[in-house]
């Protein structure tokens, strides 16, 4: 096994994020097997309102360092997808993005051939000599394109998200394209792309993973592993809140007091950072009272089972019932 070349020319600064306007624009390459001199293209990317703590920066620029994928794990809704986008913003460089489905194929990341519609051109003699070129029919994938990029000098971000959506061979069919970053056309050997010798071309590779199935061995030995913490403290929260412009600081401390208290419960899904978001959210836009919140009102944008709903209402009234108690037993004097 060769050392692994270590470049750390490019990381990523919170510091230097937050300074960022909330918009640029930066200049990227259109990416098609069909084109021999690719396209420039100027794009506008918006800023991300993110907040990663010390341990995750230092998780990414290890990766970036190295040139090996970040595997973010944690539970849903604490923000490991949403990095992608920020460091992709923070870089100035362009997202690729993989949403992994159960019928998704690893190879799809690399490229598609579309053998089907060829046949047909074939067939009917449509469009001239189309057909006979086989480069109009394979459409790069998102890693492919960051791949491909490379080779014209280009660098790019590639989100993998929800690795574990996907059948247990998915991450092992990428073990070579993920360690080499190159990978060849099977229909047409010809067709061919690699990253090169040039660690500071290598695209960033963030996958996302929520714990539904293991992942195999091998591909945890090519990753860089951080597990993404739920913020559980009050302070941080209201951070959080902040950055997504939430201006009712009362409806905010309020909010994630109860949110805390429900993720106390034996919930099948605890509210995460996103629903979180969406109740606090929705209760500033319709001027929701502070005191309404230990009804626990608009409970669907918190709690998504009927079982997590029945544990919520019984604590709440549970909670009613030694708040009645303890005014009886200690009135006021």
């Amino acid at each position: 096994m060769s050392k692994r070349s270590i470049d750390t020319s490019t990381s990523f600064s919170t510091i230097a994020y937050e300074s960022l306007e909330d918009s640029r624009e930066i200049e990227t390459l259109e990416i098609a097997v069909s084109e021999e001199n690719p396209a420039k293209k100027t794009i506008t990317i918006y800023k991300e309102p993110y907040l990663p703590d010390d341990k995750l920066v230092e998780a990414v620029n290890l990766a970036i360092a190295l040139g090996r994928p970040l595997l973010l794990q944690g539970e849903p809704g604490c923000g490991k997808t949403r990095l992608a986008y920020a460091v992709a913003y923070a870089l100035g460089l362009p997202l690729e993005v993989s949403y992994i489905k159960s019928t998704s194929r690893a190879q799809d990341l690399l490229y598609t051939y579309d053998a089907v519609n060829r046949l047909y051109d074939a067939q009917l003699g449509t469009e001239g000599s189309r057909s006979r070129d086989i480069r109009n029919y394979i459409h790069l994938g998102s890693l492919g394109r960051a791949i491909a990029r490379a080779q014209y000098g280009r660098r790019s971000v590639v989100l993998i998200d929800e690795i574990d959506k996907a059948d247990l061979d998915f991450p092992n069919d990428l073990l070579w394209e993920l360690d080499r970053l190159e990978f060849r056309v099977t229909e047409a050997p010809e067709i061919s792309y690699t990253v090169g010798d040039n660690p500071a071309l290598r695209p960033i590779v963030f996958v996302t993973h929520n714990e539904e199935k293991a992942l195999p061995t091998a591909f945890l030995r090519r990753c860089i592993f951080h597990y993404v913490e739920f913020p559980e403290t009050e302070e941080d929260l209201q951070q959080v809140l902040a950055t997504h412009q939430i201006s009712n600081q009362e409806l905010s401390k309020k909010a994630i007091k109860v949110l805390l208290e429900l993720r106390k419960l034996d919930l099948s899904k605890r509210p995460g950072l996103s629903e979180l978001l969406d109740w606090v959210g929705y209760l500033e836009a319709v001027k929701t009272p502070v005191e309404e919140l230990d009804k626990l009102p608009y409970l669907g944008a918190l709690l998504k089972q009927e079982s997590d709903h029945q544990r919520a209402m019984e604590a709440l009234v549970k909670q009613e019932s030694d708040r009645q108690r303890a005014i009886r037993e200690y009135p006021k004097q």
